[in-house]
């Protein structure tokens, strides 16, 4: 008489990493991504086993784990194979599933995340609401998008299947959630999310406004001293970039844009031909993310590379846009594009290495500006004339920075009016 064998049971480890891989399947990864996924994680399985923890998936645990496969804490992404960097990844996949139930897909690939036909609806009409009636910048309405994206994603996850079923917990567990990001971050999602609730209740589509009930994150207005760039930093990397290429024109002149005018990356990113008032030496725009009018002196400098750019860079399209893309389609520079890769490429051919913690965006040379004319002794009203702020308290922030450290050579101030 034959003996029947007994399948061996399934940890909780084990059933931890098949719902981990079937709510990444859900949130659209390829078939290929989730093999690694699932590799990494039988491994660790095995790992775990052998150290006879008690804990299904302790920092400690992770830790010992991912060093044994050469991955120490402070070994830089850049220093990494490409198969220690999916270890890496699929580690911190799996803990932020372990702890929050969810796992939330990076910015740019939000836009694959498919969520159940009611939830879809309800955010399309939250966004028509928020273009019709708040009169929204594209920019804000799709950050909103992502953010509220996130938080339903979360709901789905946690078998929330209408809006009429969010109860107080689940706020505060999707916060909690997010905790890893910076605290500005965070206070906007806190704000976006308390504006979508506070729609769902005028929609009837809950019955209470649980807007009350979203944790508040307090972040003091000058809380976050702004990054900036020595002066012999932001001369190195203007100085790298190939002038005699049309990728090199046009990246010229919108680094020159950051640094020597302080434009915001969407007003660089949305100027237009007509704008550049070159007559009148001047720029004239509306900015972006304001809405208010700004005129800003077209230096000798920046008109030069411009020109260069216009006349033996830019190709001839219909468009009306300054900055074109380089290749096929040659349309304007999408919308959601920050421009981050232009001064990454650039600040590694210039081998600059900025400290941890250092705001590296494009943004960051706006910033830097701003200090230069604070340590030149530029009065505060024409410094945030010259950055389009609505007010002076948005300015005030730079006199937190220690200009002595970054005494450099004055840029000339030229006029300028900011109606």
């Amino acid at each position: 008489m034959s003996q029947v064998s007994k399948a061996a049971p399934v940890s909780p480890l084990e059933c931890l990493i098949e719902d981990a891989l079937h709510h990444l399947q859900g949130l659209g990864y390829s078939a290929a991504y989730l093999r690694s996924c699932r590799g990494v994680w039988k491994t660790f399985a095995r790992f775990a086993a052998q150290e006879a923890s008690d804990d299904i998936l302790s920092e400690h645990l992770v830790t010992q784990f991912l060093s044994s496969r050469g991955l120490s804490a402070d070994l830089a992404y850049a220093d990494l194979s490409s198969r220690q960097r999916v270890s890496r990844a699929a580690m911190r996949i799996l803990t932020e599933f372990h702890l929050h139930g969810c796992y939330q897909r990076p910015n740019r690939t939000q836009q694959r995340v498919t969520l159940p036909p009611g939830f879809h609806g309800v955010l399309e009409s939250y966004d028509a609401f928020c273009r019709q009636y708040r009169r929204c910048q594209p920019s804000t309405r799709r950050i909103r998008q992502r953010h509220l994206t996130q938080f339903l994603h979360f709901l789905d996850a946690h078998a929330v299947a209408t809006c009429a079923a969010i109860e107080p917990q689940h706020l505060s567990g999707f916060i909690r959630s997010q905790i890893h990001l910076q605290p500005n971050t965070l206070a906007n999602i806190v704000s976006d999310l308390r504006s979508f609730l506070r729609f769902l209740c005028m929609e009837d589509l809950i019955e209470d406004d649980l807007s009350p009930h979203v944790p508040k994150v307090r972040i003091p207005r000058d809380a976050r001293i702004p990054s900036v760039w020595r002066p012999q930093e932001v001369e190195a990397l203007l100085a790298v970039v190939d002038r005699s290429s049309p990728k090199g024109k046009r990246d010229y002149a919108i680094l020159l844009l950051a640094c020597r005018l302080g434009l915001r990356v969407s007003d660089i990113r949305t100027l237009r031909l007509e704008q550049l008032r070159w007559d009148e030496a001047r720029i004239d725009l509306v900015q972006t993310k304001t809405g208010e009018p700004l005129s800003l002196p077209l230096t000798e400098e920046v008109g030069q590379a411009l020109i260069d750019y216009l006349q033996h860079g830019r190709p001839v399209t219909p468009y009306r846009e300054v900055f074109l893309r380089l290749h096929a389609p040659l349309e304007p520079l999408g919308e959601g594009t920050n421009l981050h890769h232009l001064i990454t490429f650039y600040r590694r051919r210039a081998g600059i290495a900025l400290p941890a913690g250092r705001r590296q965006g494009l943004h960051s040379l706006r910033h830097s500006m701003a200090t230069r004319l604070l340590e030149v002794q530029t009065p505060i009203e024409v410094i945030s004339a010259v950055l389009g702020h609505r007010s002076l308290e948005s300015t005030q922030i730079y006199l937190k920075v220690d200009v002595e450290s970054l005494r450099s050579a004055a840029l000339e101030i030229e006029e300028v009016s900011h109606d």
